[in-house]
């Protein structure tokens, strides 16, 4: 499945719904939806993202998951019994994350609490650190487990798996992911 520049443009400041169902123990945040995401309403969506291939290199997932084309019924299933729930900084849907504005960053934390308040997960995990200084205030924070929570839930941040983000590798960011998951009782200690 491919769209046209067109067709991903019509999708612009689309709202996608997180992807989160109770027993949620690991939620993993996005910066924000891009437009292949909103176009196929599969969070990590684009072509060449690592986020699934990550996930199942760290044994996180147990099979393959490809959201080029949406998530399906099985796939969404095996997301949510592994425990895995998505959402993002900010809602809205963008060609690139640079296009947020530094209000719509900095309400994140707010809109996160509100997520972690309904759905419990034990751990949550940003992927982007540049995104998690702007949006929490802390510039100088580095990837790991922070020492601040969000709503007395223990807080990680984690690389990016977008393609725009060069230096990691699937190999890398399964590393990445392997951390939180251990601590939210996903994967063995």
């Amino acid at each position: 499945m491919g769209f046209t520049r067109a067709e991903l443009e019509s999708f612009r400041d689309t709202v996608v719904p997180d992807l989160i169902g109770d027993g949620c123990r690991l939620l993993f945040v996005g910066i924000n939806p891009g437009l292949w995401t909103a176009a196929t309403g599969a969070h990590f969506a684009r072509p060449g993202n690592r986020f699934y291939p990550a996930l199942l290199r760290a044994g996180i997932l147990t099979r393959a998951v490809d959201p080029t084309s949406g998530l399906g019924e099985a796939d969404t299933a095996h997301l949510l019994e592994r425990g895995i729930g998505i959402t993002n900084l900010a809602p809205r849907a963008t060609a690139r994350a640079d296009e947020l504005t530094t209000d719509e960053l900095r309400a994140g934390p707010e809109r996160l609490g509100e997520v972690v308040t309904r759905w419990h997960p034990r751990v949550v995990a940003v992927a982007g650190i540049t995104a998690y200084r702007a949006a929490f205030g802390r510039r100088k924070a580095v990837s790991g487990a922070q020492e601040e929570t969000i709503v007395g839930v223990p807080l990680w941040v984690v690389p990016n798996p977008s393609g725009l983000n060069a230096h990691d590798t699937v190999d890398s960011l399964a590393e990445a992911y392997a951390a939180p998951a251990r601590a939210a009782g996903i994967l063995a200690q």
